[in-house]
């Protein structure tokens, strides 16, 4: 007699189910129209790598900031009230970007995505582990996968807005016959205009993307989302912090996601970069950046069928020796065949974020879930903290012999072997 198999989710959840999948799109769209603005922005206000790349630093330092009061708002109210309070923060940072196009002050900008980024706190606190309690425990890791599926169709469109709408129209970024950026060279009167042309370009997206998000709010608000497993179970918070870090599958999974993310940004970020020191332009070089999350998107969808055959953990371990391969590539191989090293290493990405965080939450008990997801996603402090650090490292220009950009690729390949050995120490355990 064959066992009934266990439904990925059952149809009572259903609705919320899409409905909260859905967020996922929307938090990878505002991750992934914002990286290359580092590139952008680099040039339009004239900056160092390490200065412009302050963008990640405001945008992944508003999760650290906000993801703990996120997870004690949620515990007192309801995940339904933090969905809602986050999609509010969200449009609020996404409207900022037209003041802060009008004064052209940087700053102004990182502050928008400071604030807009206390939206996605929120989000991510609450669809985490809203989506792993919307079923059978068996299949939470596999659901998580699924739904962190659309995390980057968000981003493919964040990323083809980038690429078909700012940074084609992005008159700075114009070249001479050398490949050289023209805007470095003109008078400051001239460029005042460009700067004020090309911030309302970068500005638009982010003001439409407002919109759709008061959208999704409005959805929301009529729509119910049931009480799960572990919401309105009151517990001390002292307590719950005592039993998740005497927990040390949770704990390590806390750095190893904090890795995790500090590499995905890294990558990510300076595609660009890499790029550009091979004499791509802008535009051109985003396109790679597609290419990439498409690689990751398709491998999200394999890696999920896999894990019906194959133990998380062991495929978490593999997929991390696959990266660490890739990015070995990225720096020792000099023109394309590093990018399309580069380009690969997504591949390899692609189950890493939910199957952390998956692993790390599997002994959690339930009234501890929503301030155990709340370090997880604070854990994505790692993209403000590292991008700086891997610009700097870009600014030297050239490092042994290679080019500074390739070798910055050895501070993702020493996340990429934590997150390894996460999985292999997981195996054990």
């Amino acid at each position: 007699m064959n066992k009934p198999t266990t439904k990925l989710v059952e149809k009572k959840y259903l609705i919320p189910f899409i409905l909260v999948t859905s967020l996922f799109a929307l938090w990878g769209f505002a991750n992934d129209i914002t990286n290359p603005m580092v590139a952008a922005f680099q040039t339009l206000m004239e900056l160092s790598a390490a200065k412009a790349s302050l963008v990640q630093f405001a945008f992944y330092g508003g999760y650290a900031t906000m993801a703990v009061p996120a997870a004690l708002f949620i515990r007192k109210y309801s995940y339904k009230s933090g969905i809602l309070l986050g999609l509010a923060l969200y449009a609020i940072g996404a409207f900022m970007f037209i003041p802060a196009a009008a004064y052209q002050e940087f700053t102004f900008f990182c502050i928008s995505l400071y604030v807009l980024t206390f939206g996605l706190a929120f989000l991510e606190t609450t669809a985490n582990p809203l989506i792993l309690s919307l079923g059978d425990p068996k299949t939470a890791t596999r659901r998580l996968n699924l739904a962190q599926a659309f995390n980057p169709m968000g981003s493919l469109s964040g990323m083809a807005v980038a690429a078909l709408i700012v940074l084609p129209n992005l008159i700075s970024d114009k070249r001479d016959a050398a490949g050289e950026v023209i805007f470095h060279s003109l008078s400051e009167a001239e460029k005042a205009n460009i700067r004020l042309h090309d911030l309302a370009v970068i500005r638009d997206p982010y003001v439409m993307l407002g919109l759709l998000v008061l959208a999704v709010f409005l959805i929301f608000v009529f729509t119910k989302i049931p009480q799960t497993r572990g919401e309105g179970v009151k517990a001390k918070t002292s307590d719950t912090l005592r039993r998740l870090w005497h927990n040390k599958l949770y704990r390590s999974g806390v750095i190893a996601q904090m890795f995790y993310v500090a590499a995905q940004i890294m990558v990510w970020t300076f595609i660009i970069q890499y790029a550009d020191n091979l004499g791509i332009d802008k535009a051109t070089a985003q396109k790679f950046n597609i290419a990439a999350m498409a690689f990751f998107l398709t491998s999200r969808f394999i890696s999920t069928f896999l894990m019906k055959y194959i133990n998380s953990r062991r495929l978490l371990m593999l997929f991390g020796i696959g990266a660490c391969t890739a990015t070995l590539g990225t720096i020792f191989i000099q023109g394309m065949g590093g990018l399309y090293c580069l380009v690969a290493i997504s591949g390899f990405m692609s189950l890493m974020f939910p199957t952390i965080y998956g692993i790390a939450l599997e002994d959690v008990q339930p009234e501890d879930t929503t301030l155990g997801a709340a370090f997880l996603v604070m854990a994505i402090v790692g993209g403000a903290v590292m991008p700086p650090l891997q610009g700097t490292v870009i600014d030297f220009g050239t490092i042994a012999g290679l080019p500074a950009v390739n070798v910055s690729f050895a501070l993702p390949l020493l996340c990429f072997a934590f997150v390894t050995y996460y999985g292999w120490k997981a195996t054990k355990s």
